[in-house]
Formats: structure tokens, sequence, C-alpha cells
């Protein structure tokens, strides 16, 4: 069993993927939520609401449902992606769990948690890429405009209409899916199934064996590819050690995740042999000491993303596991070749004296 450390979701996970009724309790709200969110979405389409378009090609990477997905490690696959073929991307985020401020600032890999978040601070030393952080996606894209990409790749803005968009990835969970079907708060959804309609490519994080197959079969219509995150080594937290995760089978480890879907994470160190004591925290929380100090000698490892907010820590035998995108061989050729023809097309279209987001 997950241990949710004073931070007790399980009812909530039990009622969007399980069987619970209290959904029925909450569904009410959720038809709420429903019709606030269609109301947004056509105020935004008859230009009730104004959306800001840029100067150069946006492709934004989100997803419909709440909690982990993959979203972030497909941004940085795809920023290096498209450098590899020549293209000058930069990547815009949120910040979640920071505090930026009036303006648009960039993002570094010795940046602090506190101020531009934890992924921000991760797609920055994963990605090499310009990384500009602001609640607004639009502040943020204009600084990443001026900083000089041609490219701008928004992290988590699917629902974030007030910045047009040229191209649409949706990432969701191929165990989980979409849970009840349900949206906020009775169910996991931020919009209902039939968006999927509308984006142009579905990606799918897939473990093999587990992947809900009637889920996907729903996908059919849709063009979509499955993926995975493929786990490279453990790091050591404070040092330049790293190991192979074999080298951790038939160990028992101190599984520390604060992410949002920390099952998966176990899960997958549980896979490679480990015997795992998990430890699930609230998604983003700035962990501390205290948040480590487990009383024995036992190994600790993190993801990568909470290692960012470690650094700083003196804990010993310390590990995290940076991850990387893998597709089957047929999986992202086509899709990935024909969605670099289109952005030089629309490259091509925009002209840079033309600044349509004044």
């Amino acid at each position: 069993m997950v241990r949710q450390n004073g931070n007790d979701q399980d009812w909530l996970q039990r009622m969007w993927y399980g069987n619970s009724a209290s959904r029925f309790l909450l569904m009410p709200l959720s038809l709420i939520f429903s019709a606030v969110v269609s109301l947004r979405r056509w105020l935004y389409r008859i230009g009730v609401l104004k959306s800001y378009r840029m100067s150069v090609p946006v492709v934004v990477v989100g997803n419909i449902t709440v909690g982990g997905t993959g979203k972030t490690p497909i941004a940085i696959w795809l920023a290096q992606e498209l450098k590899i073929r020549g293209h000058n991307p930069g990547i815009v985020s949120r910040g979640y769990g920071g505090k930026v401020g009036r303006t648009a600032i960039e993002a570094t890999a010795f940046s602090s948690p506190d101020t531009v978040g934890d992924e921000a601070i991760l797609i920055a030393s994963r990605s090499r890429c310009p990384v500009f952080v602001h609640p607004d996606r639009v502040a943020a894209a204009r600084a990443a405009i001026d900083s000089g990409v041609d490219i701008v790749i928004a992290d988590d803005g699917l629902q974030h209409y007030r910045l047009a968009r040229d191209y649409e990835i949706a990432v969701l969970d191929g165990l989980r899916g979409t849970g009840n079907g349900l949206l906020l708060p009775a169910g996991p959804l931020r919009e209902p199934m039939e968006r999927l309609q509308f984006v142009d490519r579905v990606l799918v994080q897939t473990e093999g064996q587990d992947v809900d197959v009637p889920f996907l079969r729903r996908l059919a219509d849709r063009s979509s590819s499955a993926f995975a995150l493929v786990p490279k080594q453990l790091r050591e937290l404070n040092g330049m050690a790293s190991r192979p995760l074999g080298e951790f089978s038939g160990k028992t480890v101190h599984a520390v995740a604060a992410i949002g879907n920390p099952t998966r994470f176990f899960r997958m160190l549980e896979s490679h042999g480990m015997r795992v004591i998990p430890h699930a925290y609230r998604d983003h929380l700035q962990l501390t000491g205290k948040h480590l100090a487990f009383g024995d000698r036992l190994p600790i490892v993190m993801t990568e993303k909470d290692a960012v907010k470690c650094g700083g820590l003196s804990v010993d035998n310390c590990w995290y596991v940076p991850v990387t995108v893998k597709f089957p061989n047929a999986g992202r050729s086509n899709w990935l070749e024909e969605l670099n023809k289109f952005l030089l097309q629309k490259k091509e279209e925009l002209c840079p004296s033309v600044h349509s987001t004044s």
C-alpha cells in the first residue's frame, strides 16, 4: 500500500479510478464544472475571450486528466528532437509551486524551485533549451520569442486557450486512462473526453502488459502513438556517482515521489527487482530533510523531478532515477517527421516583421 504521508488523497484515487459510490455525491459539482469549461471554450471560439497568436509556431503538450501522464518528459524529448532537426525551440511553463512575480523569467538548471517551480528546473537542465516561466503562457511565450527561439513548446498548456496554438499533443496514461470518465471533482477529467477529437496527436504512456486495451481501442479513430518512460540508471543526489539499476535489485529501498502518479514510479522500481517501501507526497511538494528521515540506513530512491528540489539537502545514500522517452521503432518516425514538415511550412508562412502578439 502506498503511504500518503499526511496527504491522504487515496479516496480521490478510489473515486476517480475505481468504483467508489462517492462520485455520485460530487456529480452536481461536476456538471457545473462541465458547463463552465464548455462556456469558456465557446467564448474563446467566438472571440469574446481573446487568444493571442505568436510570431513563431506554438506546440502545446498537455493532458485532459489530473495527475502525471508523462507530458513534461514528452516536452523535453520533443525539444531535443526539434533541435536535432535544426530548429531553435524554447519551452514555456506555468512554474507550478514557484512564485515568479509579474514578469516572465528564464529558468535554468541553477534556479530556485521556490521561484520557478521544480518542473521548470528539470526541463531546463534536461532540454538545454531556453525555458521561460509565468502563469500567463502568453507572457512566457513572448519572453521566449524575444530571446530568439523560433518554436514555442508549451508544457501543460492544453487548457490555456489565451495562448493560440498551431499543434496540440495530448498525453494520456495507458493504464489509468480517463478513469471514471467524469469531470472534476467527481472524476479526473479537466475537459470532456470529446476534447481529444480536436488535438493533432494523442500520445499514450504504456508499461507493456499493463496497457488498458479497451481504453486504447476507443482512441483508434485518433492519431495516436504509444511511448514508455525508460529509466537510465541511478544517480547519487549529492555526488557524481552513478549505478546501474540492476545493482539495487534485491535491495529494500525507501521510494520517494512527490509527483502526480507516484504509483507508476514505485512499480518501475519493483520491475527492476527492488523491494519498495513507498512514500507518496503531494505533487510539487518541497521536500525537506524531515521527509527523508526514515530512521534507518536503507537507500532512498526518488524521481528526478524531486531531486531538483533536494540538491541542498545533506542526505546519505540518496539516489534519483532519470528517465528517457522511448517510442517503438515504428511509433514515432512518421508523425514526428510530419510535425517537423508542418513546423517548417508554418515558419515560412509567418513573417518575422509582423508581430501579431502586440
